[in-house]
């Protein structure tokens, strides 16, 4: 019912202002937190709600890897892969090092920086299972990082004349600020044609980044584990990663019909959204406004960094 009614509110929104301002991940996350909030969760939801939280987010996560081609990736240049690569390592440091500075305890801001650096939501509902994050961080981060990502939104396009950047040279710090793909499209498409298509490009890079960044965080967190060295790869190397390079490299050998690459985009987002609503069935508000101030302070901190560090590489590549 919860991700329903967040289809509905996204389709309404679409109808009046043309795009999505807020994606259904977020609507559904909200809804799910309200309701659990004021009308509380009945025990007997609980196994569904677990459910739909763990297993559907990690097949979603698969259907994603259908959208990444290599063969896209390599088309757009070496120097190119490489600045993607290089922006979003300096800025997952940068913001982890922020939100440590700001008290944020470990694993919140290993949140925030994956949301802020990679692919919002997605970055973070993938990274949470793997560092065994709470419910309410994981709400606390996309709940702000989602904010964050509507302010950009709309303030990037008025930005683009004051900028002085041409359309190709605007997408790109589109897809290297923007955290969601529906929000590349809309800060993109009242540019032009030229502005979506680098700024999805680049914005398909840094989901790319979501693989090995996760299994990376699966590396350190199986070290610190009581077993030690004793963890074995299966347990390093989370099946919906294995699934997700499996994806895409079945995309980038066409073995995938574009008919089905749409499919399992669409599959996915609703996947997605389902796991947002049980999320939030699973979160009291009230912890989330806790430690607010001190996430948002983060994220605002965050987004700065990154929108530099975009800058930067842009300037790289116009030298180049």
């Amino acid at each position: 019912m919860i991700t329903a009614t967040a289809q509905i509110l996204v389709y309404a929104e679409t109808s009046v202002f043309g795009y999505e301002l807020m994606d259904g991940l977020v609507f559904a996350i909200v809804l799910g937190t309200l309701f659990h909030t004021l009308a509380g969760l009945a025990p007997i939801f609980k196994a569904g709600v677990d459910f739909s939280a763990k297993i559907i987010l990690e097949v979603a996560i698969v259907l994603l890897g259908a959208s990444v081609s290599i063969a896209t990736i390599a088309g757009a240049g070496s120097l190119m892969v490489g600045i993607v690569i290089c922006t979003v390592i300096l800025s997952l440091l940068s913001s982890y090092g922020l939100c440590r500075l700001l008290g944020l305890p470990d694993r919140l801001a290993t949140l925030v920086a994956c949301g802020n650096s990679i692919c919002g939501n997605s970055a973070i509902v993938a990274a949470a299972p793997v560092i065994g994050a709470k419910q309410d961080d994981v709400a606390a981060s996309i709940a702000f990082t989602a904010a964050l990502g509507i302010v950009v939104v709309l303030l990037l396009p008025p930005l683009f004349p004051l900028l002085h950047l041409s359309e190709w040279q605007y997408g790109v710090v589109a897809g290297m600020t923007v955290y969601a793909v529906p929000q590349v499209l809309a800060v993109t498409a009242p540019v032009g044609t030229a502005s979506v298509q680098i700024g999805t490009l680049v914005k398909l890079m840094r989901v790319l980044m979501l693989g090995p960044v996760v299994l990376l965080l699966r590396l350190k967190n199986g070290s610190g584990s009581e077993e030690g060295n004793r963890v074995s790869l299966t347990h390093l190397v989370p099946w919906f990663i294995v699934g997700f390079f499996l994806m895409m490299c079945l995309r980038s050998l066409a073995v995938i019909p574009d008919n089905l690459v749409d499919a399992a985009k669409s599959g996915s987002t609703i996947l997605t959204t389902v796991s947002m609503a049980a999320l939030g069935l699973s979160v009291n508000m009230r912890t989330v406004f806790a430690s607010g101030g001190r996430v948002l302070l983060a994220g605002v901190l965050s987004l700065a960094a990154l929108g530099t560090l975009s800058f930067f590489g842009l300037m790289v590549l116009q030298f180049h």
